[in-house]
């Protein structure tokens, strides 16, 4: 019995389930943080004992294994170290699990703290009472995590001093607070509206009762000597403060004086300013009872409601909580029967060994905007025996003593900072080890020792040396392209009519246009590139388009600084597909594709997206409808910085140490004098009048004049940042030839070619068709040469690697791709040909909808040397996957067309294809394998800890089980065989599919910064089924007169 239980647990057959059912669950878990909560998803998933149950017997598989398969052996050792590599990132997992502990600690500026809240939720009960006429407290502390979504259910059942007593769970609400439920029997409160720490509150003043808000003493008719009395008589409201003031009314803006001690009438919807505190009262007191109601607003939803029963000889209570991660309530007491019982729920206050002094808080905003950030910084001061100052920051993080600090989250009022505290010493390292044999193990598999990889290699040279002439095969092999155009205005909205007339009739010669892209500007991030750049950004970022009315950018930049107002009225800001509130908001129809700049402002000249982005703003981690207004917000941001002109920073500033450069509506600031101020405030407007002049007799010569008097004058204050000529002429190129929008078509038709000459050179084999296949492959090496020129031309202009966003990762992914065919290519032609189709492809989707081609600055979270690394790599791995999806698909096709006179020569074709396959898979396995744990090495630099079940990183070790799972089959009975190999590898690309477009475009989390247009649609997946059910099939039957039916 037991000999048999131990070869169950270190079976295969035991392997294939777990690596089955632990991705299966990870890929639910990652769809119900979405669908409900990250809460809910850890209750049913990540915290679940049957979860936690599924890794244990992993790692008893994953340890077993190393002794029936005699890992132990020196020319094993590779292998070896893989197992025992996951045994320790397990054991991590665990140790993080049960040992460390995270939490969130928040510090105003100019204050020190020692304590912090935790990210857990706990229960705390102190029971107060007697024994032996003694006062004594028992105290019950538990962690509980609890959803809405899901049946919570607990019980205490304990006693005191022989009494009996019980506490159990009745109900559970999630982003709750305390309010006033109206009822005409009941008290009358009064509504007081504060901000004090940059959060709105808001507090309910009783009848005839005292309340203290900030140390400030309110009453409702009931006087008190220093507080701040209301009175009410005859629904009339007075208000007498012991402090000088004013109010201001925001119906009209009208200011009046608060005199102190002095009674007069009470102003509601009235902002009243006192020192340091400010305060609204916006209605009249209403009759009602104080209880716990579901918030109305997010913002104010910083809570939530447990509410308990309380038993004790025959007696019960009811009482409602309030609390929640990241606060700590004062406790609620209750009596029963004879017991007195003090209740909290919500965030432990922890304390550290040392304190940590918040010197000031900066944050960033992009320009003309008051709450779009571009970065946040917090300056603190480390109190301890050795003090030192730090500034915490992304990729920056604050590390002492074991504990780790960095920047999650802000007050509103930018007055004070939320760090996010991490206390993992030991479950970090035992990880990071497990990190270095894996990383050692990879190296091994390739290089050193006895490996599947080397067999697979060397078979490969066998079969090739086996190879002669196929024939007899005829395979029809039809694709359909449809063209892809770039998004144009043809569809104009009727607002614009009326604007297109000025705009044609504005327009200057392209030539002098192209001249006036070369002038240097300096970014708000402050990257120097030509105009051309910010032209091209311009209308791609805000209209997702690169002309606007048969006008280039260059033309559309200059209309626009030469008349600006024409175009606060065209409709060229993009609203994105499927996002009805955007239009409803700015009052466009429901088929609206584009927004003038003066939708998104009301009569007032209030910005209509201010209450969303300043929510949206305020979460770690927005969800898709906030993330889709802050995208607006900066379409929004940027169109209005060009029409202000604030964004066209040509002038540096003579002898400024940040070498600063300024726009023409800045000149009133700057510090220009003498003859310097008298030329930056004139060449301009000279400029466009000579502009408006060449309009009348196409003579640019002036204003080619004075735009080189602009160029001189940059050269002169301005030549430390100012990019050299052939990097200037390196954008201006790239912008123009747009390399990878045309490599895509490129690629798909001679990739598609080539496959077609191929497979007529299985039929007749001649000199000719000998000559155009070395022809075709020269031209595959040209394609990839230009790829990685334009990958290069890319680095070189942006100072970057390039695969910081979609797009970037995107023809990164392509170009991998493109290498790993020709690598594996010089083995089998037919791989380098699918693999440019399939490079093509990834291109073509790139440049679906303008998924932001244009160069851009990182967003701080990838401004870092990781970025190199963990991006390169675990993004590069799509390559070879793709080369897997693509070789297991062309496989099945040759299953189809096998018959008994042929199969013989395609049972050569396929072994070929299939130990490519496997050689692919495994190469991006390694690659993503690496890739992935590297990325938790970086999370773990940047936000203190280095796994968090984001659905990124999870989908990313999902892919890693799936694809472990299709290549480790062969050694599981039933599944072994070139048929179930080549399905297998074809269906895996589906959770890559998932990791790189359906986390970004579906799923909440923290990789927010590829995110864009949802380019797979839910009618694309299921025809992808429908054709993969279909070929696998049909390619099964045909299997058996291949392999026949053990072997298939």
């Amino acid at each position: 019995m037991k000999k048999q239980l131990f070869k169950y647990l270190f079976s295969t057959r035991l392997t294939a389930v777990l690596f089955i059912f632990y991705p299966t669950a990870m890929a639910i878990g990652t769809f119900i943080e979405s669908w409900y909560s990250t809460d809910t998803a850890k209750i049913w998933i990540y915290n679940a004992w049957w979860f936690e149950l599924i890794m244990l017997f992993m790692a008893i598989n994953f340890f077993g294994n190393i002794f029936k398969y005699r890992l132990l052996r020196k020319e094993k050792w590779a292998t070896l170290m893989i197992h025992l590599s996951f045994l320790l990132i397990l054991l991590g997992a665990f140790v993080t699990r049960y040992i460390g502990y995270e939490g969130m600690m928040p510090i105003r500026e100019g204050a020190t703290e020692n304590k912090f809240l935790t990210e857990k939720t706990y229960l705390t009960v102190y029971v107060d009472g007697e024994i032996n006429e003694e006062p004594r407290r028992k105290k019950l502390e538990t962690d509980l995590l609890l959803s809405e979504h899901v049946n919570n259910d607990f019980s205490w059942n304990n006693d005191f001093n022989g009494q009996d007593f019980s506490i159990s769970f009745v109900d559970f609400m999630e982003n709750a607070t305390e309010g006033l439920v109206i009822d005409e029997s009941g008290e009358r409160y009064l509504k007081i509206v504060e901000a004090g720490d940059g959060n709105r509150h808001d507090h309910y003043l009783k009848e005839g009762e005292i309340a203290n808000i900030h140390n400030i003493l309110f009453t409702l008719n009931k006087f008190q000597a220093g507080a701040i009395n209301i009175r009410l008589d005859a629904g009339l409201y007075f208000i007498t403060s012991p402090f000088e003031g004013e109010y201001m009314r925001m119906a009209d803006q009208f200011k009046g004086p608060l005199k102190s001690n002095l009674e007069s009438p009470l102003q509601l919807r009235s902002l009243y300013t006192l020192p340091n505190f400010q305060f609204v009262i916006p209605e009249p007191a209403l009759r009602g009872k104080f209880d716990i109601v579901k918030a109305e607003n997010q913002s104010d939803a910083i809570q939530n409601a447990l509410r308990l029963k309380v038993s004790s000889q025959g007696e019960v209570e009811l009482i409602t909580l309030l609390g929640g991660k990241g606060t700590s309530n004062d406790p609620k007491q209750i009596t029963v029967g004879g017991l007195d019982f003090n209740l909290k729920f919500g965030s432990l206050s922890k304390e550290l060994p040392f304190a940590i002094k918040l010197n000031d808080f900066i944050a960033e905003k992009y320009p003309g905007t008051e709450k779009s950030y571009s970065s946040f910084m917090s300056k603190v001061t480390v109190v301890d025996k050795s003090p030192f100052d730090y500034e915490v920051f992304m990729n920056h993080v604050l590390d002492h003593k074991g504990y780790r600090f960095f920047q999650a989250s802000f007050n509103p009022d930018e007055k004070g900072t939320i760090l996010s505290v991490n206390h993992d010493q030991w479950g970090t390292w035992i990880t990071y080890t497990g990190y270095m044999l894996l990383y050692l193990s990879m190296i091994g598999i390739f290089f050193i020792g006895k490996t599947r990889f080397k067999d697979l290699s060397n078979s490969l040279d066998k079969i090739n040396l086996k190879k002669k002439a196929l024939t007899a095969l005829v395979l029809l092999f039809g694709l359909t392209f449809t063209s892809i155009k770039a998004q144009d205005h043809s569809n104009k909205q009727k607002s614009a009519i009326d604007f297109d007339s000025i705009i044609q009739v504005d327009a200057f010669s392209v030539t002098h246009a192209a001249k006036f892209g070369k002038l240097i500007i300096q970014d708000a991030g402050g990257r120097m590139k030509p105009a051309n750049t910010f032209s091209s950004e311009l209308l791609r970022k805000v209209s997702k388009s690169d002309t606007y009315n048969g006008l280039n950018s260059d033309q559309v930049l200059l209309s626009i600084m030469n008349n600006p107002a024409v175009w606060y009225n065209v409709p060229m800001v993009f609203l994105k597909r499927g996002n009805d509130s955007l239009r409803k908001l700015t009052g466009q129809s429901i088929k609206s594709k584009y927004a003038p700049l003066l939708s998104f402002f009301d009569n007032q000249g209030n910005y209509k997206l201010a209450s969303q982005l300043e929510a949206a703003y305020r979460e770690a981690v927005p969800n898709q409808f906030q993330k889709d207004f802050i995208e607006l917000d900066r379409r929004v941001n940027l169109l209005y910085s060009a029409l202000e002109g604030k964004i066209m920073r040509i002038f540096p500033l003579p002898n400024d140490e940040n070498n600063k450069w300024v726009s023409f509506p800045e000149l009133k600031e700057a510090n220009f004098t003498g003859k310097d101020s008298l030329y930056v405030r004139n060449i301009l407007p000279l400029y466009f009048q000579s502009l408006r002049l060449a309009q009348q007799d196409n003579d640019y010569t002036q204003a080619e004049s004075l735009l080189e008097s602009i160029y001189g004058f940059q050269k002169k204050f301005g030549s430390e940042v100012l990019p050299s000529e052939d990097r200037v002429e390196a954008e201006i190129s790239y912008n123009k030839y747009d390399i990878f929008k045309k490599l895509y078509s490129w690629y798909i038709y001679a990739g598609t070619l080539f496959f077609v000459i191929l497979l007529i050179q299985i039929f007749k084999s001649n000199k000719i068709i000998s000559i155009t296949v070395n022809a075709f492959k020269i031209l595959m090496v040209l394609l990839f040469v230009l790829h990685t020129g334009g990958l290069i031309s890319r680095w070189y202009i942006s100072g970057h690697a390039p695969w910081s966003d979609a797009y970037e990762s995107m023809i990164y992914v392509a170009w991998a791709t493109q290498f790993f065919g020709l690598a594996f290519g010089r083995k089998s032609t037919l791989t380098m040909a699918s693999t440019a189709f399939v490079a093509g492809m990834i291109l073509m989707i790139a440049h679906w909808n303008w998924m932001d081609p244009a160069i851009a600055n990182l967003v701080p979270v990838l401004d870092s040397y990781w970025l190199m690394i963990h991006v390169a790599v675990i993004v590069g791995s799509y390559g070879p996957f793709a080369l897997g999806m693509i070789i297991g698909g062309v496989s099945l096709l040759l299953m189809l067309v096998a018959t008994k006179k042929n199969k013989e020569k395609i049972k050569l074709q396929i072994k070929e294809l299939t130990i490519i396959n496997e050689l692919a898979l495994t190469v991006g396995l390694i690659m993503l394998t690496i890739g992935n744990f590297l990325g938790g090495m970086w999370a773990n630099e940047s936000w203190g800890r280095y796994w968090g079940w984001d659905p990124k990183e999870t989908w990313a070790l999902i892919s890693i089980m799936v694809y472990a799972f299709v290549i480790h089959m062969r050694l599981v009975p039933g599944l072994r065989g070139a048929w179930i190999f080549n399905l297998m590898s074809v269906i895996a690309f589906a959770s890559i599919l998932m990791t790189y477009f359906g986390v970004n475009f579906y799923l909440v989390g923290l990789h927010s910064y590829a995110s864009g247009d949802k380019i797979i649609t839910p009618s694309f997946i299921y025809y992808a089924i429908v054709f993969v059910s279909i070929l696998g099939i049909a390619s099964y039957f045909k299997s058996k007169v291949l392999y026949g039916k053990s072997k298939a």
